[in-house]
């Protein structure tokens, strides 16, 4: 499974950090000029493949690799660590599709440690992952021998792949030989203390509903105090009805609605969004959890408890509300320092 450097090498272009770092910046800047219509092209293409790529969720996915392009973050993120012009390894990249781009941070990683990137891009997101790797070709043509798009990751030195719970186990086996990082199923969740502001329960929002709730790093659980009445929140998400228009959203949120009456669940319903209390952690779409807590002592046992399930928590202390799908290049997924796995290979 090791790679034949000989076969590739040769192709392989070496390029300074500086190089590889402006290639991103313009990358950023290139994503900030796109008009209204050319992301509408890019969407359409998109949700033909994945009717969850509505123009709305491709445009935050671009948005979000822009913010992190930003010139002063790059030179931020890239000078924490020591990127030293070693013998490059064929890094594999087993991306998932449950949002838009939702594995460029790992082939930033990989390119910008100066590895060779082989891609296997999620079926449900390959429109969108072809083009910006074609967008990155046209900025900088020397990196149409560093990187390609394959159906299968054979002959890689290491792997990043992201996956279900079941697909990490036939990754942990077939790639136990290698240096790896597999990644699980994960949610995030909120903390609210019953003193939040307006605004920070419609930025709350924004964590739930962003993407229909797909991410990882959306929202999928709120924990409040005892007695806090969640119907006191609900007005708050109004801006977000119009989730329920989508056909694939609407069925999930007609199924759990028909199973919780029929089961005599206790529930709330907004006509948009299903709340139950539970100890579970990952809601279904349109379903939002619920537990209460009685002192910040036991919440942070509950949390410990689930840490390996949760992807990050937001309130206040914690990631703000409203940054819960704004992560910056240093806001590894899992806590695993990706650049530092990476620099490391060459070891």
């Amino acid at each position: 499974m090791f790679a034949t450097h000989w076969q590739w090498c040769t192709n392989f272009i070496f390029m300074n950090l500086d190089d590889r770092v402006a290639v991103f910046r313009e990358l950023g800047e290139k994503i900030k000029s796109l008009s209204k219509d050319e992301i509408g092209d890019l969407s359409n293409k998109a949700k033909n493949t994945n009717p969850w790529f509505i123009e709305e969720n491709v445009t935050n996915a671009l948005e979000g690799i822009s913010f992190m392009l930003e010139e002063e973050k790059l030179k931020k993120w890239t000078s924490s660590y020591t990127i030293s012009e070693n013998i490059p390894k064929v890094v594999g990249i087993v991306m998932a599709g449950n949002i838009p781009l939702v594995g460029f941070h790992d082939l930033l990683c990989v390119l910008i440690s100066g590895h060779f990137a082989a891609i296997k891009p999620s079926s449900d997101d390959h429109e969108l992952t072809k083009t910006l790797i074609q967008w990155i070709e046209e900025i900088e043509p020397r990196f149409k021998k560093n990187l390609e798009i394959r159906d299968q990751l054979t002959d890689v030195d290491a792997v990043i792949a992201t996956g279900s719970d079941n697909t990490s186990r036939y990754f942990e086996y077939y790639f136990k030989d290698i240096p790896h990082i597999i990644r699980k199923n994960r949610t995030s969740v909120a903390v609210l203390d019953g003193n939040e502001l307006p605004e920070d329960l419609s930025n709350l929002g924004e964590d739930i509903f962003s993407y229909f709730g797909l991410g990882c790093r959306n929202v999928s659980k709120v924990f409040t105090p005892l007695g806090f009445d969640l119907r006191d929140v609900f007005p708050h998400f109004e801006s977000f009805d119009n989730c329920i228009d989508h056909h694939k959203y609407r069925n999930n949120y007609d199924y759990h609605k028909s199973i919780y009456l029929v089961n005599k669940t206790p529930h709330l319903d907004t006509g948009f969004l299903l709340t139950i209390s539970t100890d579970d952690l990952v809601s279904p779409v349109s379903v939002l959890y619920h537990q209460e807590y009685d002192s910040e002592e036991n919440l942070s046992k509950v949390l410990e408890a689930q840490q390996d399930k949760i992807q990050c928590v937001i309130g206040k202390g914690y990631i703000p509300f409203g940054d819960a799908q704004r992560p910056e290049l240093w806001d590894y997924a899992d806590n695993i320092d990706t650049m530092k796995f990476l620099l490391g290979l060459g070891d």
